[in-house]
């Protein structure tokens, strides 16, 4: 039988703290696989920035959240950040939450979760970023920002900053099924 060998690592606590070193081991798992494509997630878009500089020989999506998602009307990714992100070659994807739109209204409504929250709750027992991984592979996929079957790294964290990056093979969001996590590269113990 072959195996392939990759080391995971896990971080004693979530947080924004963890950001450098999981940039850093994506980095070195994408260069060592030949991946071309870089998944991160942002609020504001610190991270976004960062992750856009350190990638800049690769296809950098920075996945911001929905308009709105916050405040009515508002989004939370700021000038300076979009600027900074685009300045490195960066792409940026605002769009609705693959896990968390039309269905999070019901739920809001009528205090009823829906199928696609709790597909993301059940993510969540791997921990937040694994799930947005997942979220943002289908959301770019869906924007046609990245090939579906082909790998890719995402990256996304526990509230602010990265603390998760795994590689994946991308679906769109009504080929769910087909989204592959291969490797945990990097996430929290705990959170």
């Amino acid at each position: 039988m072959s195996e392939i060998v990759v080391q995971s690592v896990y971080f004693e606590k979530p947080g924004k703290e963890n950001t450098p070193r999981t940039l850093e081991i994506a980095k070195q798992r994408a260069d060592a696989l030949g991946v071309k494509t870089i998944l991160i997630a942002t609020t504001r878009g610190d991270t976004g920035a960062q992750a856009a500089r350190l990638f800049q020989e690769h296809d950098v999506i920075v996945v911001t959240h929905s308009a709105g998602f916050k405040e009515a009307n508002a989004q939370e990714l700021t000038d300076e950040n979009r600027a900074a992100i685009e300045s490195a070659g960066g792409k940026i994807l605002t769009c609705q939450h693959a896990f968390g739109g039309v269905g999070r209204a019901v739920r809001r409504k009528w205090d009823t979760y829906q199928l696609d929250e709790i597909i993301a709750q059940t993510f969540r027992t791997f921990g937040q970023g694994v799930k947005v991984c997942a979220e943002i592979a289908l959301m770019a996929a869906d924007a046609g920002l990245v090939r579906t079957g082909e790998p890719c790294i995402a990256i996304a964290g526990t509230g602010r900053g990265a603390d998760t990056a795994v590689v994946l093979i991308p679906a769109n969001a009504q080929e769910f099924f087909d989204l592959k996590i291969l490797e945990v590269l990097a996430k929290p113990r705990i959170g």
